[in-house]
């Protein structure tokens, strides 16, 4: 497996962590081993981002698994996100929370992890939740699902046409999420997306690290 210990995550031009590129996020596993093991060969492809999401876990395990992934994503410079819970990522320390509609407040995130901190935002399919997630101080909105997805089979569909419509309306980096994969995400890009967020694409993939690594070329070659 590739290092890149010492590196550090890219800033943006807000001098926050950079919100671009191939956003890994963490299936549901409860072998600590295997996930920490999967999520090295992500890093190693390259993905940008990482988001700890496990919605089997309970609190214990959570905590175990986020704060190893905090020390592995520390070794490869990558940003580290904790899915929908605020609290947790204050533990870790990790840079910056994502959170649902029902996941807390916005602001409370923000008092909480302190104003260097990421607070990215679910809009689902809804421009007018994005506004007004901006409007609050979001550092990042994600929309989707743009496919159908395994993980999350009931997801609200978005049309990629919103991607347009947000990239020409909003200053804040775009997330696409939802059933993504090496054959459909292309047309995210174009239409504006600034990262990809995927889970089985490459977790479940037989290399993980040559998924990551093609999933990676994507954004090599956008203009």
């Amino acid at each position: 497996m590739m290092s890149r210990s010492g590196m550090n995550p890219k800033p943006g031009i807000s001098g926050k962590l950079a919100i671009e590129g191939l956003y890994a996020i963490t299936p549901d596993c409860n072998d600590t081993a295997d996930l920490l093991r999967r999520t090295g060969l992500v890093l190693s492809g390259g993905a940008r981002l990482l988001q700890y999401r496990n919605k089997s876990a309970d609190a214990a395990l959570q905590l175990v698994q986020a704060t190893a992934l905090r020390q592995l994503t520390r070794e490869f410079g990558v940003t580290f996100v904790v899915n929908d819970d605020m609290q947790l990522a204050s533990k870790v320390d990790a840079d910056g929370v994502h959170l649902g509609e029902t996941d807390g407040e916005l602001k409370a995130a923000r008092t909480l992890l302190g104003k260097h901190r990421i607070i990215g935002i679910s809009c689902y399919n809804r421009l007018q939740l994005a506004r007004d997630a901006v409007a609050a101080g979001a550092d990042y909105v994600a929309f989707g699902a743009f496919f159908p997805s395994s993980v999350k089979p009931d997801s609200v569909m978005a049309d990629v046409e919103l991607l347009r419509l947000a990239r020409a309306e909003l200053a804040v980096p775009l997330v696409a999420i939802g059933g993504i994969t090496l054959q459909n995400a292309a047309v995210l890009l174009d239409a504006g997306a600034d990262a990809l967020s995927v889970i089985s694409a490459l977790y479940n993939a037989a290399d993980c690290q040559a998924a990551a690594q093609e999933f990676s070329k994507l954004f090599a070659n956008k203009i």
